[in-house]
């Protein structure tokens, strides 16, 4: 549970009511507006079910003008394989390489004590997919039986994974929080929002 689907019942609905959430078994849209200037965006919230994500996924991706990828701060260290191993899937698939949206890594829960920040979480993030990297690249190659280029290897062969060797592509990690605190010093979404203002 990221809390992607309450992020995007805020974003879309713009209500601060609570809202209970299991996770998805359908793709909920809805349209965003972006604030002062009057234009929206669509915005899809994906299953969160495993088997379905990959499908819907599949669906929606040619059109997607930005993607925000929501990470739970609150158990990244327990997660961090799963987290890393479908935003590899994302990162490395043909049409997203090839239409190179922007992506946000959307770094939830930040209202929370104890959670690691959006620096941390990207070098760790960054660690995993290198491992990824390489378990991906040797499993094709006694696919295939060849050394050659392939689709799946993300960044540049020489050194280890980092997101800014994904050029054109640009990923950016914000801190956020889709529950509401009477905290000022708690993100909020406000990051998320100037990011999606950036589409338009």
């Amino acid at each position: 549970d990221t809390g992607k689907t309450l992020m995007f019942h805020k974003l879309v609905f713009k209500s601060d009511k609570p809202l209970h959430t299991v996770t998805s078994i359908s793709p909920n849209s809805g349209d965003y507006t972006v604030p002062k200037k009057n234009k929206s965006l669509k915005i899809y919230d994906l299953p969160g079910h495993e088997r379905l994500r990959h499908q819907v996924l599949d669906q929606f991706k040619g059109l997607a003008r930005g993607i925000v990828y929501v990470i739970d701060s609150t158990s990244l260290q327990k997660d961090i394989k799963e987290v890393a191993e479908f935003l590899y899937t994302v990162l490395s698939d043909p049409v997203v390489l090839a239409n190179a949206p922007p992506i946000l890594i959307a770094c939830n829960k930040q209202d929370q004590h104890l959670v690691k920040g959006a620096g941390f979480i990207e070098k760790q993030l960054q660690k995993e997919m290198n491992t990824l990297r390489v378990t991906r690249s040797a499993a094709l190659q006694q696919l295939d039986g060849t050394a050659g280029n392939n689709n799946s290897y993300l960044g540049k062969r020489s050194k280890d994974f980092e997101f800014s060797d994904l050029k054109p592509m640009k990923v950016q990690f914000v801190e956020c929080s889709a529950v509401d605190t009477s905290d000022k010093d708690q993100p909020g979404l406000m990051e998320v929002e100037n990011w999606l203002s950036t589409l338009v």
